[in-house]
């Protein structure tokens, strides 16, 4: 079974970047969706973006539209979120996940498709 390790997470203040990664134990195979999550203290967790690797398509909430990316390196079995014009409103726990299946616009960003976490990396941004 996959595991998933993420890194880079920290405390910045507004208006800087961070980026995060989420390193698979082995290969994810060519049906997945790679998925970023973030939850808020008294909040639901939250779709971020997402990455369907068998066409590379990738999908965003719309409050990070423009400002993060995800890609990956399959040579490092790593999918990254890189994150600029951080907000305070950023400020959450982020986690990488896996799914097994196909992931489309409707789905991509719903954590019940996703059957593998990460353990979460804090990203903090101050005013």
């Amino acid at each position: 079974q996959v595991q998933l390790v993420e890194s880079g997470g920290g405390s910045v203040q507004a208006g800087g970047s961070l980026r995060l990664s989420c390193t698979a134990s082995i290969t994810t195979h060519s049906g997945a969706c790679m998925g970023w999550f973030r939850q808020a203290p008294g909040k639901e967790r939250e779709g971020v973006a997402a990455m369907a690797t068998f066409n590379g398509i990738t999908y965003y909430t719309n409050s990070v539209k423009g400002r993060f990316t995800i890609s990956r390196d399959n040579a490092k079995n790593t999918v990254y979120l890189q994150m600029d014009r951080l907000k305070p409103e950023d400020t959450a726990m982020y986690y990488c996940a896996a799914s097994g299946d196909y992931c489309y616009a409707v789905t991509a960003l719903m954590g019940r498709i996703y059957s593998t976490w990460g353990q979460g990396t804090q990203v903090t941004v101050s005013s």
